[in-house]
């Protein structure tokens, strides 16, 4: 459990921002607060949470313009063009603008412009109760993990893992987040993501161990996943289908993070999990701090091998250009035979 007297501590050096109580002594919500749709012409509050943005001016031209071609409207966060070291401003200048983007009823969504490092610093400053009073959607992946799991557990607002505004929006990718943020309807198919030419156009999804199970989805990237464990940011797994992405790690940080789950029983009472495709995961340039090493498939033989639950990988998630848009809390059929998920029940209202 976060320590208040820690907090009190880290907030002077951060010029006397204070965290919010909201969240002592509370493990998660239960109730599912679905967020209002995004339509078209809707506007789209952009916000830095981690990394900077090292060409500001550019980027933000070209995420305004896509997002325009798309049939949105933009607002930009007013601390978007600051730079302290590795992160897009100090804590307190990345949480003001959440807070505003949250607070402003003319902002229907909240997109990350990129990921990068430093999401999780802003979780034990949030204004919780904000929040479910404004109830909207927040999108990003990778760091933007931490976000997306910490308001969820807090506050039972459905999130949502899918693009930022720097991401290639392809046909697929627009597709899947323009119906998913806006129907209010279901089921909602996750339809395979295309290949290019002249490569196998089946679905390249392996099984495990087969099965149809269904479940609330939970899940992001797996290293920011894993760091949430023992605070009160962390996802309660029970009834899920996990959903997990990563990106150029080796394959013996795969092994340790997965085994920390599995350890402390985040496997345990789960209904099935989703690896993606995990583009890197390999020894860094064939040369690993070790003679030999284990293959991802290995890997998932020894960590799943205990389990009974449907288990698949190689989905279109995270670190790609085709990605579905994936909502936090929401229910959804797993059959991992045929490598299909399908939402049951909208995400927005």
């Amino acid at each position: 459990m976060l320590n208040r007297r820690t907090f009190l501590k880290t907030s002077a050096l951060l010029g006397g921002l204070l965290p919010f109580n909201s969240f002592a002594g509370q493990k998660s919500v239960n109730a599912l607060v679905r967020p209002p749709a995004l339509n078209e012409g809707d506007t789209i509050g952009l916000i830095t949470p981690a990394s900077p943005l090292f060409e500001y001016h550019q980027t933000v031209i070209e995420v305004r313009e896509k997002l325009h071609n798309l049939g949105y409207q933009t607002r930009i966060g007013k601390n978007t063009d600051k730079k302290w070291g590795y992160l897009a401003g100090n804590i307190e200048q990345r949480v003001a603008d959440l807070h505003d983007m949250f607070a402003d009823d003319q902002v229907k969504a909240i997109m990350a412009i990129r990921g990068g490092y430093g999401s999780a610093q802003l979780l034990p400053y949030l204004d919780y109760q904000l929040i479910r009073r404004h109830p909207k959607i927040l999108i990003g992946y990778s760091d933007v993990t931490s976000l997306l799991l910490g308001i969820h557990v807090q506050t039972g607002l459905v999130t949502f893992h899918g693009p930022v505004a720097v991401s290639t929006f392809t046909d697929y990718t627009t597709r899947h987040m323009k119906r998913v943020l806006s129907s209010t309807t279901a089921p909602i198919e996750i339809e395979d993501a295309p290949f290019e030419e002249n490569l196998q156009s089946s679905n390249r999804i392996w099984t495990y161990r087969g099965g149809v199970t269904k479940g609330r989805l939970i899940g992001g990237n797996l290293t920011l996943f894993q760091s949430l464990l023992g605070t009160p940011f962390e996802p309660n797994t029970e009834g899920t289908i996990i959903f997990l992405e990563e990106v150029s790690e080796e394959p013996y940080d795969l092994d340790r993070m997965l085994h920390q789950l599995k350890m402390a029983g985040k496997f345990d009472h789960c209904r099935g999990v989703i690896f993606d495709k995990m583009p890197g995961v390999k020894p860094a340039d064939y040369k690993p701090g070790f003679n030999s090493t284990l293959s991802v498939e290995e890997i998932i033989d020894l960590v799943f091998k205990d389990f009974d639950f449907p288990v698949c990988v190689g989905f279109s998630l995270g670190h790609i250009k085709d990605k579905p848009t994936m909502p936090l809390g929401i229910k959804a059929r797993l059959d991992a035979d045929a490598g299909h998920l399908t939402l049951l029940e909208p995400a927005v209202k």
